[in-house]
């Protein structure tokens, strides 16, 4: 998939995971960062669980990258609040 569609899908994809665990990064552009790397990792994620590969703009893809996003707001989160 071409690396602006998973930007897209990822910025997109960390604005809903922010909406949906309720809390993020702090800054926009950070929730968005996040859900770009965490497109990635869901997408990856989702290649070694043996589930359907991500194949662009669609229902299925953005699921995939709002859980990856979804999961790493919540890994940082819990390491910003272990760091202060």
């Amino acid at each position: 998939m071409n690396v602006l569609v998973w930007l897209a899908l990822g910025m997109l994809a960390g604005y809903l995971a922010r909406v949906i665990i309720g809390r993020g990064m702090g800054v926009w552009w950070e929730n968005m960062l996040v859900g770009a790397l965490g497109a990635v990792v869901g997408g990856y994620a989702a290649a070694l669980l043996g589930l359907y590969p991500v194949t662009g703009l669609n229902l299925y893809s953005l699921l995939v990258a709002v859980a990856g996003a979804a999961l790493l707001l919540l890994i940082f989160g819990f390491i910003r609040r272990k760091l202060s």
